[in-house]
């Protein structure tokens, strides 16, 4: 799909910048940070007010997110939630201090699911505490059905809680195995089944239609007396609750929007809200794509489906942000110039575009972060996914500095590199150019990447069903590694020199081969489409290489390195790769896109991987990352009236998620 994810490992060392500090807290495999807004405290009062209802916005829909996750996620979370800031007893036990672990990971997963593999979190703490602790517990605080007894509660969630076989992923992608019955996401009602659900949006298209609207993106699909209907995600529908109190805030949004445009993609945006109907989300779309001139943008809505095994139904997500305009100056030469790569690409001509219209992009300071796009979150966003819009309209990119600028401060010096790169010419190279070029991967992967090729007429966005996201992901990545080391990147000043991009190159072969398997448990496939799109590029271009001996992996003292013997070749082999995965995008070739995926993206060596999990652990990182949001306030004078937004970054992580759950725990525990 359309969004860049942080593809590094960091450390967990503290880092500053002007007394402000990045790091937080650690547990489990997760390690929190804090970014910072910086430019906030000078923009005009209009601008930090509509940044402050934006937020409000983007705050509203937690609950929507935790529930598309999984029908138990609010219920099993308000459990959590009530023995943790209740408990008498002593939370210094090893059974409070596992729940604590677990309620904080539920916290960032949006769920009881792995918020990348997929996987059921482990609850290690006893069943018999749990149960004891919810009876001492306030009843107005548990999600009790009328007349339900905490022990029939009990009954009913533990099993979703504590066994493993139940529910035991959230997002199923394994080939042959029906895969809405085996996963546990919330978008398809119990008793539908794969091929029902494909069934019935194959019957809805209009093949004929050359502005198709994206069937299924906002509602779930349930069996009711034998027949299939959606229940769509409206003001006046399936969280409803939620949604009313997100167009409240938009609409206030919209008295203080930048420009006139921007007032009409808010007033559109609100329409769609409250009539589900997927044409004026389109409407929507092409509104904010065109919108390039107001400083302060926003993203609110039903936009990304790699939650649904499918490709089809979108998870809710939201952020608030505002233009870096010195540092936008470099996307602007990428987007200037997007003609010049869509023509010189290494793609046959029949994928090409030959006009490259609406494509804008900027680097943005986020401001807030909601939804799937909180704790975890992208580094870049490349919208709309609509490929019709795409091709008539064009699109809209962004690179996210500020977090970016927190990720890079937090890697620095933690010893990785040291660990998994044996060549010193190549670690001088990182330590020189590695964040230069990982900002730049993502300004092509986001601008161009996505922004590129066209899909041939009658091939429908779910073409590809559930390979679409791996395969979309692998298309810009590949784009952006193809095109880091041309000389129109030198020419244009966005590289310095002509073996900049080397770091780039060692970097992602290094990560896709060896390094992001520490993301994997001992004995699990690759599941996650960002992973299986690096492991898919790194493997075939290693295997491909072979003949010519472009890549190695080498032993040296019983640890495994990678060895780049050949720069050039491995670009011209980016460049094949990219050739065939743009083909396999433009002709919706659904077999080819499978062939491709299964073979090199999906298992996992498990040597190898015990090996990089052992050196992983011996340097004590958090392999995953997330966010604690800053906190807005708006002082008012005697009459009621905005006169400033201050922004205040001390609240603590469970501090803020115990905030969100009292003032935006808009839905009932069951939707």
């Amino acid at each position: 799909m359309t969004i860049a994810v942080f593809s590094g490992v960091l450390s967990n060392a503290a880092a500053l910048n002007d007394d402000f500090e990045y790091n937080n807290e650690r547990f489990a495999d997760l390690q929190m940070l804090r970014y910072k807004v910086s430019g906030f405290e000078s923009l005009p009062l209009r601008e930090k007010e509509l940044i402050y209802y934006l937020s409000e916005a983007a705050l509203c829909g937690r609950d929507i997110l935790f529930d598309q996750n999984g029908a138990y996620n609010l219920r099993i979370r308000k459990m959590l939630e009530a023995v943790y800031t209740t408990y008498k007893g002593d939370r210094n036990a090893n059974d409070f201090r596992e729940m604590e672990v677990y309620l904080k990971r539920v916290w960032f997963s949006n769920g009881i699911h792995h918020h990348y593999g997929y996987h059921k979190l482990p609850a290690n703490f006893s069943q018999d505490f749990f149960r004891d602790a919810l009876k001492n517990a306030d009843p107005k605080l548990l999600p009790l059905r009328k007349g339900q007894t905490i022990d029939q509660l009990c009954d009913e969630v533990f099993p979703v809680i504590f066994d493993p076989s139940v529910m035991a992923v959230r997002v199923n992608q394994k080939d042959g195995e029906d895969l809405i019955k085996t996963s546990a996401e919330n978008y398809y009602g119990s008793d539908v089944t794969q091929a029902e659900a494909e069934a019935f949006y194959e019957a809805m298209k209009d093949t004929a239609d050359p502005e198709p609207i994206m069937y299924g993106l906002n509602s779930r699909l349930v069996n009711k007396n034998g027949k299939l209907r959606e229940l769509p995600w409206v003001e006046n529908g399936l969280y409803g609750q939620a949604i009313s109190k997100i167009n409240f805030w938009l609409k206030k949004a919209a008295t203080v929007a930048d420009t006139p445009e921007q007032r009409a993609v808010i007033h559109e945006l609100i329409n769609f809200y409250k009539t589900g109907n997927l044409k004026k989300f389109d409407e929507y779309c092409i509104l904010w794509l065109k919108d390039t001139e107001s400083l302060v943008d926003f993203t609110n809505g039903f936009i990304e489906s790699y939650g649904d095994p499918l490709g089809l139904k979108a998870s809710w997500e939201a952020f608030a942000n505002f233009k870096d305009i010195e540092a936008t100056k470099r996307t602007e030469k990428l987007s200037a110039n997007a003609q010049w790569f869509e023509d010189h690409s290494p793609v046959d001509s029949r994928f090409k575009k030959k006009e490259c219209k609406g494509i804008s992009a900027k680097v943005i300071t986020a401001a807030i972060l909601g939804g799937d796009l909180y704790p975890s979150t992208a580094i870049g966003i490349n919208l709309p996914n609509s490929n019709w819009i795409r091709s008539a309209h064009g699109s809209k990119s962004v690179t996210i500095g500020n977090l970016t600028d927190a990720y890079n401060k937090a890697a620095h010096g933690n010893g990785f590199n040291d660990e998994f790169v044996d060549d010193s010419t190549i670690k001088e190279l990182i330590d020189t150019y590695g964040d230069v070029c990982d900002d730049l991967h993502t300004d092509l992967h986001e601008c161009l990447g996505h922004g590129s090729g066209k899909v041939l007429e009658g091939v429908g966005d779910d073409a590809l069903k559930a390979y679409g996201s791996t395969i979309e992901e692998a298309r810009a990545d590949l784009f952006g590694l193809y095109y880091i080391a041309d000389e129109k990147l030198v020419e244009l000043g966005l590289t310095p020199n002509m073996e900049a991009y080397k770091s780039q190159y060692y970097h992602f072969i290094m990560n896709g081969l060896l390094t992001q398997l520490v993301r994997i448990e001992p004995g699990k496939d690759i599941e996650e489409a960002h992973m299986r799109d690096r492991a898919l590029i790194a493997r075939w271009v290693y295997e491909h290489g072979k003949p010519q001996n472009v890549i190695e992996l080498v032993k040296r003292a019983g640890k495994t390195y990678v060895q780049i013997n050949n720069f050039e070749a491995l670009r011209h082999l980016f460049g094949e790769l990219l050739a065939e995965v743009q083909r396999i995008k433009s002709e919706g070739d659904f077999e080819g896109a499978r062939r491709l995926v299964e073979n090199y993206a999906v298992k996992v060596d498990s040597e190898l991987h015990e090996e990089i999990l052992a050196r992983y652990e011996a340097l004590d990182l958090a392999p995953y990352k997330g966010f604690i949001n800053p906190v807005y306030k708006a002082e008012k004078d005697a009459k009621g009236k905005i006169v400033d937004i201050k922004i205040d970054y001390t609240e603590g992580y469970a501090e803020q998620m115990l905030r969100y759950s009292r003032d935006y725990g808009f839905l009932p525990f069951e939707n």
